[in-house]
């Protein structure tokens, strides 16, 4: 991979303690948040801007419902006062958020992102980052998701559901590598 930008954005999606809840089901990638670690220590030492993305919830009984604690950031994961965070009530972090906005001010053009659900807040924001013109990279083992029953009852493995949503979004929106590709490009 050639070198990132020097000011390339890490954009952390939702990595909150509400994720953690058992009524959430089966996840995929149990090692996504030790590569969000690499990459979140990798951006902090090389001063380069880090996006935490906070999902609140519209719906009473949510593990996102402002005020409780599953709204909170996970410690190992937490912002730095000088790191920007967004908050969000849709899964996609462009949507009235001002984040577009945010990037442009600072003539930032290529994003890293990583997080959870790969096939939900991850996917609807590198859709959205691509269709905005942005230079976006997803780090397929720093985000993941659970099992999803479909349309018909059938259930899915998580690990289909992420192949899936990163392949969709290869196809059209990002590039889609591993963490250890983009920490050698930094």
């Amino acid at each position: 991979m050639e070198p990132l930008a020097p000011n390339a954005a890490l954009v952390i999606i939702d990595m909150q303690q509400g994720m953690n809840n058992p009524t959430l089901g089966r996840r995929n990638n149990p090692d996504a948040e030790l590569h969000m670690q690499q990459l979140l220590g990798t951006w902090r030492q090389s001063q380069r801007p880090v996006v935490h993305v906070r999902h609140l919830s519209r719906t009473p009984g949510s593990v996102f419902w402002p005020g409780q604690p599953g709204c909170e950031f996970q410690a190992e994961l937490a912002p730095l006062k000088h790191e920007h965070v967004l908050e969000k009530n849709v899964p996609d972090a462009f949507a009235a958020t001002g984040l577009e906005r945010w990037l442009h001010m600072r003539a930032i053009r290529q994003l890293v992102i990583v997080g959870v659900i790969t096939n939900n807040s991850v996917e609807s924001t590198a859709r959205s980052a691509g269709n905005l013109g942005f230079e976006v990279i997803v780090a397929g083992d720093a985000c993941y998701t659970f099992d999803q029953t479909d349309l018909f009852g059938r259930l899915w493995p998580a690990e289909d559901v992420h192949t899936l949503s990163l392949s969709n979004l290869a196809m059209d929106y990002a590039r889609v590598i591993e963490t250890a590709e983009i920490l050698a490009g930094t």
